[in-house]
C-alpha cells in the first residue's frame, strides 16, 4: 500500500503537468482560423481529460494515505496536497460549465505548484497527536481545503482578468501592483525549486539550541542565513565555501523550529527575487507582458463572471470549515470556541475580506477590475495563512 501511496503521488504530479502542456499548446496554436478552433479543442479536450485522470490518481494517493497512516489530512504536506485535490476539482467543475480553455492554462501550472510546494515538506506518516484525535479533523479540515481550492480558482480568474486589462492599460498603477502579485507567486515557484535543488545535492545542517529548559537540534535541509537563537552548530555542509548561519533568530520567535520557518521564509523571498530577475533580464518583458498573449482573445465579462461564480461556491464552504466546524471542534479539545490563535485569527480576516467582496460586489455594483483585485487580494491572504503564520509563527496549529 505504501508504494501504491508513492507512485499514485508521482502519478497525479506528471498527469497534472502534462495537463498544463497541453492546455498551454491548446491557447497557443498557430495556423489559419479553422485549423486554429481544431488545434484549441483538440488540445484543449486532451488537457481536460488529464486533469480528470489526475484527480483520479490524487483521490487513489489520499485513499491509500489515509489506509496507511489510519487518519486524515493532519500535517502540512497532507494539508497542501489534498490543496491541490481541491483546487483542480473546483477547476474541473467550472471548466465543464464554462469551456473555458485558457483557465486550464493558469489553473493547472497552480496546481502543480502546490503539489511540488506539499512535497518540499516531510512525507512520513506520523501518529495523530490527542488533539486531532477526533473525526472533526476530517469535517474540518475537508472543508476548509474544498473552500480555499474553489477560492483558488477565484483568484486565477480574477488574475486572467487583470493581465488582460492591463495588457491594454499597460501605463496604469494597476500594472505595477499586477507585477508585484505575480512576483510574490514567483517566490513560492523560487523556494519549491530550491528546495528540490538542495535536495538533489542532499544538503543536511544541524543546530543544537536550548528550547523551553532542554537542548534540542534542529536539522536544515537548506544554507542557513537564520540559526536558532544562540545556538551552536554541530555540522553543516559546505554551500559555495558557506557554513555558519548569517544571523540568529530574534528572541521573541517562538517555536522550536522557528529559526528553520524564518529561514525558509527568506529563502522563499531572495529565490524568488532571483527567478523574477532572470525572467525579466532574459526575456525583456514585464511577467504579465509575457503572459498576456495567452488570455488576449478572452472575453473580460466572462472571465469575471467566472471569479465570482468560483468565489460564490467556496466562500459557503470555508465559512463552514474555518469558521463553524472549527469553532466546535476547538470547544471539543481545548474547552472554547475562540482563542484567537494565528490560524484562527487569519482564518477570520480570510472570511471577513471575500464577505467584503461579496458585499461590495452584490450592493455596491464592483464588477470588473475592482472585483478581480478583491479576488486576487483575498487569495493573498490565504497564502499568507498557508505559508507565512504556518512558517513564522507558532500557535496551537503548529503541528499543522
Amino acid at each position: 500500500m505504501i508504494k501504491v501511496m508513492e507512485y499514485s503521488l508521482l502519478a497525479t504530479f506528471f498527469f497534472y503537468l502534462l495537463s498544463t502542456v497541453a492546455f498551454v499548446m491548446a491557447v497557443t496554436g498557430k495556423g489559419s482560423r479553422a485549423g486554429k478552433e481544431v488545434h484549441t479543442r483538440l488540445w484543449g479536450r486532451r488537457g481536460i481529460a488529464l486533469a480528470i485522470g489526475g484527480v483520479a490518481l490524487h483521490v487513489l494517493f489520499i485513499v491509500s494515505r489515509v489506509l496507511v497512516g489510519g487518519h486524515f489530512t493532519s500535517n502540512l504536506f497532507e494539508f497542501t496536497a489534498f490543496l491541490c485535490f481541491a483546487i483542480v476539482s473546483s477547476f474541473i467543475i467550472l471548466y465543464l460549465i464554462y469551456r473555458t480553455i485558457t483557465l486550464g492554462a493558469f489553473v493547472m501550472p497552480l496546481g502543480v505548484i502546490m503539489l511540488a510546494y506539499a512535497s518540499v515538506f516531510p512525507r512520513d506518516v506520523e501518529p495523530l497527536i490527542p488533539a486531532l484525535q477526533s473525526y472533526w479533523l476530517h469535517i474540518h479540515v475537508t472543508t476548509v481545503a474544498l473552500g480555499e481550492g474553489a477560492l483558488a480558482v477565484g483568484f486565477v480568474a480574477g488574475l486572467i482578468y487583470l493581465i488582460r486589462w492591463v495588457g491594454e492599460n499597460p501605463h496604469s498603477a494597476t500594472a505595477t501592483w499586477l507585477e508585484v502579485i505575480l512576483a510574490i507567486i514567483l517566490m513560492v515557484v523560487g523556494f519549491v525549486l530550491s528546495s528540490f535543488i538542495f535536495g538533489a545535492m542532499d544538503y543536511q545542517a544541524a543546530f543544537q539550541h536550548n528550547f523551553e529548559g532542554r537542548m534540542v537540534v534542529q536539522e536544515y535541509r537548506m544554507p542557513a542565513f537564520v540559526g536558532p537563537h544562540e545556538g551552536v552548530t554541530l555540522q553543516a555542509d559546505s554551500f559555495l565555501g558557506w557554513k555558519e548561519p548569517l544571523m540568529e533568530a530574534p528572541s521573541w520567535m517562538k517555536g522550536e523550529e522557528a529559526a528553520k520557518k524564518l529561514n525558509s521564509v527568506i529563502w522563499s523571498v531572495l529565490s524568488g527575487l532571483l527567478l523574477y530577475g532572470l525572467l525579466r533580464g532574459i526575456l525583456r518583458k514585464r511577467v504579465y507582458e509575457i503572459l498576456h498573449p495567452l488570455v488576449k482573445s478572452l472575453h473580460l465579462e466572462t472571465v469575471d463572471e467566472i471569479s465570482y461564480r468560483a468565489i460564490a461556491i467556496g466562500y459557503p464552504i470555508f465559512t463552514l470549515g474555518g469558521l463553524i466546524f472549527a469553532m466546535i471542534w476547538a470547544h471539543e479539545a481545548w474547552g472554547r470556541f475562540w482563542g484567537w490563535d494565528p490560524k484562527e485569527t487569519w482564518a477570520l480576516i480570510t472570511w471577513l475580506f471575500y464577505s467584503a467582496y461579496l458585499h461590495l460586489r452584490l450592493s455596491r455594483g464592483w464588477h470588473g477590475l475592482k472585483s478581480s483585485w478583491m479576488a486576487v487580494g483575498g487569495f493573498v491572504v490565504i497564502l499568507i495563512n498557508l505559508i507565512a503564520i504556518n512558517l513564522v509563527i507558532a500557535g496551537l496549529h503548529s503541528y499543522a
